[in-house]
């Protein structure tokens, strides 16, 4: 069992950059595959990073390649997802979630979940 807590959302004008922080509870940090989703609104909740236990792999989708990068820190537990560039359109909740598995880019792929964290991008 894993509990999850994000951070660091908030309002940001576009061009601008906001880190996300996702903090977890438990002693086996390290053996989860770390993911970020988001959801808009009227819109399906999507993968936007991933990272594996060790943090050797790591996964972002096209549309935000290149602008978002998921870090993690195995000492903390603490997972990272920075966002730069961040356009209107990035405006959503942000997730922070884990699993024991291999993990991926699939919602269904993941075992536990964060409240979630407010992000806006205004033009």
């Amino acid at each position: 069992q894993v509990q999850l807590v994000e951070s660091g959302g908030g309002s940001v004008q576009a061009g601008g950059s906001l880190r996300l922080s996702c903090a977890a509870s438990g002693r086996t940090f390290s053996s989860y595959f770390m993911g970020w989703f988001r959801q808009g609104p009227g819109k399906e909740r999507e993968f936007v990073a991933g990272i594996s236990g060790a943090g050797g792999f790591r996964l972002h989708p096209d549309s935000v390649n290149g602008r978002f990068t998921i870090s993690r820190d195995n000492l903390e537990n603490t997972v990272y997802l920075q966002m730069n560039s961040l356009k209107p359109e990035d405006t959503a909740v942000y997730y922070c979630a884990a699993t024991y598995g291999s993990g991926g880019s699939r919602r269904s792929s993941y075992d536990y979940w964060g409240q979630g964290t407010q992000v806006t991008v205004s033009s």
